[in-house]
């Protein structure tokens, strides 16, 4: 099964680039955080589905929690992970089990962590030690969804998933594990990674839009670190060992070919069993930190990472940096694969994102989804708002190119790339 999951990706991947056009990314206040732009070789670890308060299978740690294997490990190399957890599913049932070595492991229509009728061993809500322990020594939690609920369809390889399928109903998914998080350890949560990577739903509106709701950024990743992948090997140490191996060669190529590869990246891992019910990160992660401090990384939280730089496209070298920087905070001024592209010319759409308020660009955008059950240009909201205010002449398109800007807001401009208008911007 593990060979079907990756032959549909790669063929998803090969459908995408014969049939589908290119993606098309726009200016988002949610980005999908994968790397970030440094020359330091810094690099953050990502950890999906914990806390985990059962054994590493196999057990060769006294019986110890996987989690707490992951957290001593990491103790032993002064690294900091990123820890992308659950609330609870132990609310996902009825459900069974699917075959191992599938897609369905662990439930054929939700999923349960660590296993099927073991749920009172996962999550945050039962877990108040591992949580806590994360927090005390300096690791960054995360939000991966209270019930870990997709979003919305995902045909392939979750056919027989139940779906959440609005913007009403992962929000209260999600609102769940934050106040959790908040009431219990007053700890603020400011990413999220949706359930399998599942964006859109079928009301119209996509994750981003939950995360804009949550005021999170999108938690993505920019390398596998590939031990949720069972090998198909029938000898157990066998597969254990090629499984481990999957997690630490890729790597290894990587730096021989360029030792400043992982500058900036995200690696994904997972605190839970892999399609196998094997746990090959409890010996391979000791493995890719040897590696990657061999190499000169430090292992640090997506949040210092992004304190670094939080787009994927400019550093702290550039001399917009700063003003880019504050401004980011308050408009969407970076697309949603965090990437600025300051050469490139603005847009109306995109100057109408600069302009808007926050509140308006997304609730009159918001409101139209709701009154006509469609998806919206990603603009609307804000070009509906600069329309009213005079500062977008008539009949402006988002992608139509800017030609002139309200003496207002701006210094004057030699031209109209991005750069140029960011930097002509009165804040």
């Amino acid at each position: 099964m593990s060979l079907i999951v990756k032959i549909g990706k790669r063929g998803k991947r090969i459908v995408k680039k014969i049939i589908a056009p290119a993606e098309k990314h726009s200016l988002s206040y949610t980005r999908r955080i994968e790397r970030v732009k440094t020359g330091r070789r810094i690099c953050a670890m990502t950890f999906d589905d914990g806390p985990m308060d059962i054994p590493a299978a196999p057990d060769r740690f006294g019986g110890k929690s996987l989690t707490d294997v992951l957290l001593d490990t990491l103790a032993e190399f002064g690294a900091k992970g990123t820890f992308d957890v659950v609330g609870d599913t132990s609310e996902n049932y009825p459900d069974k089990a699917g075959k191992v070595g599938s897609a369905a492991w662990g439930g054929v229509k939700y999923d349960h962590y660590p296993d099927i009728n073991q749920d009172s061993k996962g999550g945050a809500v039962h877990n108040d030690r591992l949580i806590r322990r994360m927090l005390d020594e300096g690791h960054q939690i995360t939000s991966h969804g209270y019930r870990h609920i997709i979003f919305g369809k995902k045909p392939f390889v979750y056919g027989a998933r139940v779906y959440l399928g609005s913007m009403d109903k992962a929000v209260e998914d999600l609102q769940k594990l934050d106040s959790l998080m908040k009431d219990r350890y007053g700890c603020a949560l400011a990413m999220h990674r949706p359930p399998h990577y599942v964006d859109r739903m079928q009301d119209g509106f996509t994750s981003y839009d939950v995360c804009d709701r949550m005021g999170y950024q999108y938690l993505a990743a920019s390398f596998d670190g590939a031990g949720w992948l069972p090998s198909t090997l029938n000898d157990p140490e066998a597969a254990l060992q090629a499984e481990v191996d999957a997690m630490v060669e890729p790597m290894r190529k990587a730096l021989e070919k360029d030792p400043a590869f992982f500058c900036g990246q995200i690696i994904f891992q997972k605190d839970g069993y892999n399609m196998g019910k094997r746990t090959p990160v409890a010996f391979g992660l000791q493995k890719q930190l040897e590696l990657l401090r061999s190499y000169g990384y430090q292992v640090v939280t997506v949040d210092t990472l992004m304190a670094e730089s939080p787009f994927a496209d400019l550093g702290r070298e550039d001399p917009l940096f700063e003003k880019l920087e504050r401004l980011q905070r308050e408009r969407a001024i970076v697309y949603s694969d965090n990437c600025l592209r300051l050469e490139d010319p603005m847009t109306q759409g995109e100057l109408a994102m600069l302009l808007a308020p926050k509140e308006e660009a997304l609730g009159r955008r918001w409101k139209e989804i709701r009154r006509t059950g469609k998806r919206q240009d990603p603009y609307w909201g804000a070009m509906d708002w600069c329309f009213g205010k005079g500062l977008l002449p008539k009949g402006a398109k988002p992608g139509d190119p800017v030609a002139a800007l309200p003496e207002e807001f701006f210094a004057p401009v030699k031209g109209y790339t991005r750069r140029e208008v960011y930097r002509a911007y009165k804040m």
